[in-house]
């Protein structure tokens, strides 16, 4: 694979975070509503796609939680695949909201009287504020929020694991590197301390720097304009991370796009190498540390 420029997602590639925003997840439905759902569960609104930011994953499996009390009739797979399936009847699928879905699955599923109520036990503004919490800490909290924090918490952001190895970084530098993220800014920032990198900002993509989100392909192609590159591989941790790279590659004939998946996020194994390759991967990898060989 030839490939003039690189460009990597954070979560899942340069930090493990199944013990931080996976654990945020799953905590801040149980702190708010006494019941939450499986941290394996959260794979499966992943692989629905249009989850890139996983405080709407925390507002629709809240909701999900929300309504299977007011009778809701499927389990958790099943919600899923009709979230993935709603999106697919959109009129852009590759830029179609999973939280949008989620909702009119709901709507569609229970009868009005029970919507409504599931509706106003629902409280996006109040999931986040505590997600944001057990994640940051308290005193990251104070600072990045400009709030003061009602949990005494030292935050799951401490909880990732470095994934990306220095002599990985050094074997990249020969080439353009870029960031496209879901997190935000300053929780970018972090990370990318945390893994070495000092990509600038006119590099990188965060969910403040473009409103349509994985998997639509305007962050991966401006990257692309800037770096004035032929190629570029695009390296992540989810399904829609590929399918950004196949929808660059479709919008921009100029250049090649190439889906690089990873197997340290949420897809793991044979199961994992299967998902990518049915979405359309160019290659996948057991670890961002794989890179400058196939690079080679």
């Amino acid at each position: 694979m030839q490939a003039d420029a690189v460009v990597l997602d954070i979560d899942g590639v340069l930090v493990d975070v199944a013990d931080s925003y996976r654990r945020a997840i799953v905590e801040s439905i149980a702190r708010v509503y006494g019941d939450t759902i499986e941290k394996e569960a959260i794979q499966s609104f992943k692989d629905a796609g249009g989850f890139n930011n996983d405080w709407e994953l925390t507002y629709a499996a809240a909701l999900f939680v929300l309504a299977r009390r007011e009778g809701l009739e499927m389990d958790l797979g099943t919600f899923t695949d009709r979230i993935a399936e709603r999106r697919a009847e959109g009129d852009d699928a590759e830029s179609a909201d999973g939280l949008d879905a989620a909702e009119a699955v709901v709507d569609d599923a229970l009868p009005p009287e029970a919507r409504e109520r599931a509706r106003a036990d629902w409280n996006p503004e109040r999931l986040r504020e505590v997600f944001q919490q057990l994640y940051l800490g308290a005193d990251l909290y104070a600072d990045v929020e400009g709030a003061e924090p009602e949990l005494d918490t030292p935050g799951y952001i401490h909880d990732e694991p470095v994934l990306l190895d220095t002599e990985t970084l050094d074997a990249l530098a020969d080439r353009p590197l870029g960031v496209v993220t879901g997190r935000p800014s300053d929780e970018a920032d972090i990370a990318q301390r945390r893994a070495g990198l000092d990509v600038p900002e006119d590099r990188r993509f965060t969910m403040d720097d473009w409103e349509e989100g994985k998997p639509h392909p305007r962050a991966l192609v401006t990257l692309a304009e800037r770096f004035d590159a032929e190629s570029v591989v695009f390296v992540g941790d989810t399904l829609d991370d590929v399918k950004t790279a196949r929808n660059a590659d479709d919008e921009n004939t100029a250049r090649d796009y190439f889906g690089v998946g990873v197997l340290t996020g949420g897809l793991t194994g044979e199961e994992g190498r299967r998902k990518y390759e049915e979405a359309g991967a160019d290659a996948v990898i057991d670890s961002v540390n794989d890179l400058p060989d196939l690079l080679a």
